[in-house]
């Protein structure tokens, strides 16, 4: 019994392996899953045909270009085998997007948050027609939702799908599992969405360096300020975190942050704080929850003309955010730095306050300036983020469910 459930074990290994494969490449013939996984031809046929069977993955075939010869056999993912959905909650709207088992969007709406509404109750209502009228419209039934990703700006718990503090909703902790267990048998997960940002560039990083990846961080400006970084571990797999960047201290008994707190990054380099220092706000004035981007738009157009004063409001956000920085690199090693988000829009005039604030590093000073670059799509990034993670766990979670060894074991 005991090297029956080793053996068990074994085959799920293998066939979560083709399934990374297929997913990090596409459809791939029997001969380039080996080279991908590693696997023996023999181990390739016994994964496929039990994947096949089990109506996980489906093959075709493709004519060669020069139409002759015979086709090759292509595997790929059956896009019916299941769904995801996708929900993305950002300061001013919530994005809803229907993907099928093979990564293909389906249906995306977008609903903007009413501002003067707030409170956990009117929000979970709205998820939860949300999240009804998206299967509706494409007439699938619940059950055939796998999984629903979620993804917030603050505080998520590692191992439950809670929100345990929020720029949006502040202390009020969400339990989405909780919340949508009577309606959804669907697994619910939770992530933070600069660490979905983070691994979805680092994900690109790695496919472009190889092993030559070593680490990078993702900053992201907007409304909140987030960090994600993505590092290389031992055995060579990515490792992600989301440190609470935003709410570092930077300056003691500083400006009033949306988290409660005095002094934070956030509370100099979010929307609301470059707002704040533009007008000559009082530092201990309740920050807003939301500056439209217009607002921001008009400072950088009067900073562009010359105005010093909101020069020195852009100058400062950059330079909280360089200090913040230079922080995060003397606790790793030097990386570089991916900036991304709706900020990014006013980099010009962020980049001298950053450069400064790393400048004071030990770090940067022996090493030198880490690469600056930006990535101005962050939408893309949080989408592919969500992807890359829900898709891989709903893989795992096929495979260890026990649908192929039962299927198997039929057939013996």
């Amino acid at each position: 019994m005991l090297a029956k459930s080793s053996t068990e074990l074994v085959r799920q290994k293998n066939s979560v392996l083709v399934l990374t494969a297929l997913r990090r490449h596409g459809p791939l013939a029997h001969t380039e899953l080996s080279d991908f996984t590693k696997l023996s031809s023999a181990t390739i046929s016994v994964i496929t045909t039990d994947l096949e069977r089990a109506q996980i993955i489906e093959k075709a075939e493709q004519q060669a270009a020069s139409g002759r010869g015979r086709p090759r056999v292509l595997f790929s993912q059956r896009r019916d085998c299941g769904y995801l959905i996708v929900v993305i909650i950002s300061s001013d709207a919530v994005q809803y997007s229907l993907v099928d088992y093979a990564g293909r969007l389906i249906d995306r709406f977008t609903e903007e948050r009413q501002q003067n509404v707030s409170g956990v109750g009117s929000f979970v209502t709205g998820l939860r027609d949300a999240l009804n009228r998206i299967v509706a419209r494409s007439r699938l039934s619940r059950d055939k939702v796998l999984m629903i990703s979620i993804s917030s700006k603050g505080l998520v718990e590692s191992s439950e799908p809670v929100l345990r503090w929020s720029p949006i909703f502040g202390r009020e902790q969400i339990d989405f599992a909780a919340v949508l267990r009577d309606e959804w048998s669907a697994k619910v997960i939770l992530g933070n969405e600069t660490l979905l940002v983070a691994a979805a560039v680092g994900r690109q990083e790695e496919n472009k360096k190889g092993r030559d990846f070593r680490a990078l961080a993702a900053l992201s400006l907007g409304h909140s300020i987030g960090l994600g970084v993505v590092r290389r571990g031992d055995e060579g797999r990515l490792q992600i975190s989301a440190p609470n960047f935003g709410h570092m201290l930077h300056l003691p008994g500083g400006g009033l942050c949306r988290c409660g707190s005095r002094g934070c990054i956030e509370a100099y380099a979010g929307f609301y704080a470059i707002l704040r220092t533009a007008f000559d706000v009082p530092l201990d004035t309740i920050p807003a929850k939301f500056v439209p981007i217009a607002e921001l738009d008009k400072i950088a157009a009067s900073a562009r003309q010359g105005s010093r004063r909101n020069i020195h409001a852009f100058r400062q956000a950059g330079l909280a955010l360089g200090n913040g920085l230079s922080r995060v690199l003397s606790l790793h090693e030097s990386m570089p730095i991916a900036i991304t988000g709706p900020g990014t829009r006013y980099y010009d005039l962020l980049v001298e306050g950053i450069s400064e604030g790393l400048a004071e590093s030990h770090v940067v000073r022996m090493e030198g300036m880490p690469e600056l670059r930006v990535v101005a799509d962050e939408p893309t990034l949080v989408f592919e983020g969500h992807l890359n993670r829900a898709l891989a766990m709903m893989d795992d979670d096929i495979v260890s469910s026990g649908v192929v060894a039962e299927l198997n074991s039929q057939t013996v």
